[in-house]
C-alpha cells in the first residue's frame, strides 16, 4: 500500500518561506525598537513612553501590511540561491513602498515619532531583509570557491570580459556538482586589465593566451565572445588551438538577448569555427514569396544538401512538400524529423529513382509541382571514375528526364544543384555535372522559343508518352520554366566529405590520410549553401535566360591545414598522437578547383555572395542529337561514353 498523503503536506520551499515570513516580522519589529533605542541613547529608560506607547501599537499591524507587501511582490517564491538582480530590486521595490507607509500611518493615526526613527528603522529593515536572503547565495558561493580551489579542479580560461562572459562566470560559480574553476579572464579591452571579474583576474588580451595557459596551468578555454565577427573568433581560435586545452565556445547571440546563458549554451569549438566566415544574410522576403503556398519538389531530399533544403523550405510554408529519393533510410529520416517539428506540414515522401521516366511522369502528372529543387547526383568523384556510365546514367540522363517532365508539366522554375567541379573537370563526375548545367540552359533556350516539341524521347522512357497535349504545350508555353543552376563547392558534414572520414580516423588513433600536401578546397557549411541555393532560386524568377549561379565560397583552404585543425581541435598534436599520410591525388582529383570556366564572365546580384556566371553558346539541335547518342551508349555500359563526353565537354580533361 502506498504512503497515505498527509492532510496538511508542506512542500519544503513552501516551510522555507514560513521561516522567512516569521524572521521578517521579528526583522521588522526589532529594526524599528532598535531605532529608538539608538534616538535616545541605546537607553531604554531615556525613552518617552508616549513613543514607546505608540510603537507598541503601531508595529503589530505594520508587521502585517509588509508581510502582505512582501508576498504579493513574491518575496517568498524566489529561488534564493540563485538570487540576483531581479531579486534585489524586490526587496528595493518592497521597502520603497512599506517605509512611506510606516510614516504616513504613524503620523495621521498613531503619533508623530522622531525623524531619526523612521530614516534608521527602514535602513535597518531593509538591511536585515535582504541579508538574510542574499546570504544563503554566499554562503553557497564560498563554498563552491572552496570546493573549486581544490588541486583536482579543472582549470578554466574565460575569454570575454562581457555580459555573456559574467553569466557563464557566475553560472560556474554556482554549481555544486562540477569541479571547475576560472583561472584568469581574457579580453581585447585594455581597459579592464588588471581588475577582477567575481574576484578573477583579467590578465590581459588575445596576444596574452599562451603565456597564461602556462601559467595557470589552463586544461579547458571557454570563449564567451558571441558578438564578436567571425574574422576575430577564428584569429582568437587560431591561437587557442596552439595549446592542448579543450576549447567550448558560445554559438550566437541569441541568448544573449534572452537572458539565458549558462554553461550548457557552450559547445566544442569546431573546424568549422576556424573558416572565420561571416554570417550569410539572405532576402527573408524574396524566398517566402516564392515559396509560400506552392507545390515544392526536392529530388534526392533524404540527401545531406537534400535534406537541408528541405528543412529551410518548410520554414517558408510551401502548400506541400514532395520529397523524392531513391535511399528509403535517408527518406524515412527527413520525413520523421519533418513530421516531428511540423505537424502540420502536407508531406508526401516518395521513393523512386530519376533514371525512371515512368516513376517521374508519373510523380509530375500526380502531384504538379511548381518549384524543383533538383538534388539527386551521384557525386563521390573517386567511384564515379570506375563507374562511368553510372555516373552519366544518374547525373545527366536523370537531370534530363526530371526536367523534362518539369516542362512538361509547366513547373515554375527548375534548379539544379551543380559544383565547381563542373569547371574545366578532370573527372567523369565533373563532367557530368557540366553536362547537367548544359541540358538546363538547352531546355531553357527550347522553352523560351516554344520548341518543345524536338525533344527527343531519350533512352528507356520510349515507352512513356511524350506526346505534348495542347493542354500541356499552352501551360509549358505560357510558364517558360525557368531552368538555372546552383555552382558551389565542397559542404562542411555532407555525404562524402572529408570532415567526417578525417574524425573517424583521429578517433581510431589515426594515420589522418590527405591526398597532397598542397591540395586545396572551397568551404561552406550545408545551412549556408542551401540558403544560398534558395536565393538564388529566388532571382531564378526574373531571369530571362538560363543562369548558373556560383557562389562566393571565401577564401580556399588548405586540406592538410582543415586536418591538422581538426586533430588540434582533438586536443592532440598533429604527427605526433596522430599521424599524417600523404597518398597521392586520387583518380580524376584536381589539387585546386575553379569557379569559372575561362569563357565565363561574372555579374552581380543583389547578394554579394552570390554571381552569376553566364553561359556558354551551346548549339541545341547538335547537343540534343549528342545526348541521344550518349545516353545509349551508357545505358549499353558502352567503353565509348567516355569518349562521346570528352566530345560533349570540350573543357574535360580527364586525368586517370
Amino acid at each position: 500500500m502506498g504512503r497515505k498523503k498527509l492532510p496538511f503536506h508542506m512542500e519544503h520551499w513552501q516551510f522555507i518561506s514560513l521561516l522567512l515570513g516569521i524572521y521578517d516580522a521579528i526583522a521588522i519589529a526589532f529594526s524599528y525598537i532598535f531605532a529608538l533605542l539608538l534616538r535616545f541613547d541605546l537607553q531604554f529608560s531615556q525613552i518617552p513612553s508616549s513613543y514607546y506607547e505608540g510603537y507598541k501599537k503601531f508595529i503589530p499591524f505594520y508587521i502585517v501590511i509588509c508581510l502582505v507587501i512582501f508576498r504579493k511582490l513574491r518575496l517568498y517564491n524566489s529561488i534564493w540561491r540563485f538570487a540576483s538582480l531581479r531579486e534585489l530590486e524586490n526587496v528595493t521595490m518592497a521597502t520603497a513602498i512599506t517605509i512611506p507607509l510606516h510614516v504616513i500611518l504613524t503620523v495621521f493615526f498613531v503619533k508623530r515619532m522622531p525623524v531619526s526613527y523612521y530614516f534608521v528603522g527602514g535602513i535597518l529593515q531593509f538591511a536585515a531583509i535582504l541579508a538574510i536572503r542574499f546570504s544563503y547565495r554566499f554562503v553557497l558561493l564560498e563554498r563552491s570557491l572552496r570546493k573549486k580551489k581544490e588541486p583536482d579542479a579543472t582549470h578554466i580560461m574565460l575569454i570575454g570580459a562581457g555580459q555573456a562572459g559574467q553569466m557563464i562566470l557566475r553560472d560556474i560559480l554556482r554549481q555544486k556538482e562540477t569541479k571547475e574553476r576560472v583561472m584568469c579572464i581574457i579580453d581585447d579591452n585594455s581597459n579592464k586589465w588588471g581588475r577582477l571579474v567575481e574576484g578573477v583576474p583579467v590578465v590581459g588580451g588575445r596576444n596574452d593566451i599562451l603565456t597564461n595557459v602556462e601559467k595557470y596551468k589552463i586544461q579547458k578555454i571557454y570563449l564567451a565572445i558571441p558578438s564578436a565577427s567571425a574574422h576575430n573568433k577564428r584569429d582568437i581560435l587560431n591561437i587557442c588551438k596552439e595549446t592542448d586545452c579543450e576549447l567550448m565556445s558560445l554559438p550566437g547571440m541569441y541568448q544573449l538577448t534572452t537572458g539565458e546563458i549558462t554553461t550548457n549554451q557552450l559547445r566544442k569549438v569546431s573546424v568549422e569555427d576556424l573558416l572565420g566566415r561571416d554570417v550569410i544574410r539572405v532576402n527573408i522576403d524574396e524566398i517566402a514569396e516564392y515559396l509560400q503556398e506552392k507545390v515544392v519538389l526536392v529530388t534526392g531530399g533524404g540527401g545531406s544538401i537534400g535534406s537541408e533544403l528541405c528543412r529551410q523550405i518548410v520554414a517558408h510554408k510551401p502548400k506541400r512538400l514532395i520529397i523524392f529519393d531513391i535511399y528509403e533510410n535517408n527518406a524515412y529520416d527527413i520525413q520523421q524529423e519533418l513530421k516531428r517539428k511540423y505537424s502540420y506540414l502536407d508531406l508526401v515522401v516518395l521513393i523512386g529513382s530519376v533514371r525512371d521516366s515512368r516513376r517521374i511522369m508519373e510523380v509530375f502528372e500526380k502531384y504538379r509541382p511548381e518549384i524543383v529543387f533538383h538534388a539527386a547526383a551521384h557525386k563521390h568523384v573517386p567511384l564515379m571514375e570506375y563507374s562511368p556510365c553510372e555516373a552519366i546514367k544518374n547525373n545527366v540522363i536523370g537531370t534530363y528526364k526530371t526536367a523534362f517532365a518539369a516542362m512538361k508539366y509547366g513547373v515554375n522554375r527548375f534548379v539544379l544543384i551543380s559544383t565547381d567541379k563542373a569547371v574545366n573537370p578532370t573527372n567523369i563526375m565533373g563532367a557530368s555535372k557540366r553536362l547537367c548545367e548544359m541540358v538546363i540552359q538547352t531546355l531553357d533556350r527550347i522553352g523560351n522559343e516554344n520548341r518543345e516539341y524536338i525533344l527527343p524521347v531519350v533512352h528507356a522512357h520510349s515507352d512513356v508518352d511524350s506526346r505534348w497535349s495542347e493542354d500541356m504545350k499552352m501551360r509549358a508555353g505560357s510558364s517558360h520554366t525557368r531552368f538555372v543552376a546552383v555552382r558551389f563547392g565542397n559542404v562542411l558534414g555532407s555525404n562524402g566529405s572529408v570532415i567526417p572520414l578525417f574524425r573517424k580516423q583521429i578517433a581510431e588513433g589515426g594515420p589522418v590520410t590527405v591526398t597532397h600536401p598542397d591540395i586545396t578546397r572551397y568551404f561552406m557549411t550545408i545551412p549556408e549553401a542551401v540558403s544560398l541555393v534558395l536565393q538564388a532560386g529566388a532571382y531564378a524568377g526574373t531571369a530571362k535566360e538560363s543562369r548558373i549561379y556560383v557562389l562566393d565560397m571565401g577564401d580556399p583552404v588548405k586540406i592538410d591545414t582543415l586536418a591538422r585543425n581538426l586533430i588540434k581541435l582533438s586536443g592532440l598534436e598533429p604527427d605526433v598522437d596522430i599521424k599524417i599520410v600523404y597518398t597521392g591525388l586520387r583518380p580524376g582529383e584536381k589539387l585546386y578547383e575553379e569557379k569559372l570556366m575561362n569563357e565565363e564572365g561574372l555579374q552581380k546580384t543583389p547578394n554579394d555572395l552570390i554571381h552569376i556566371g553566364m553561359p556558354i553558346p551551346i548549339d541545341t539541335n547538335e547537343f540534343l542529337t549528342e545526348l541521344e547518342e550518349l545516353a545509349k551508349a551508357c545505358y549499353e555500359n558502352s567503353p565509348e561514353t567516355e569518349r562521346l563526353v570528352s566530345e560533349m565537354v570540350p573543357t574535360f580533361h580527364h586525368k586517370k
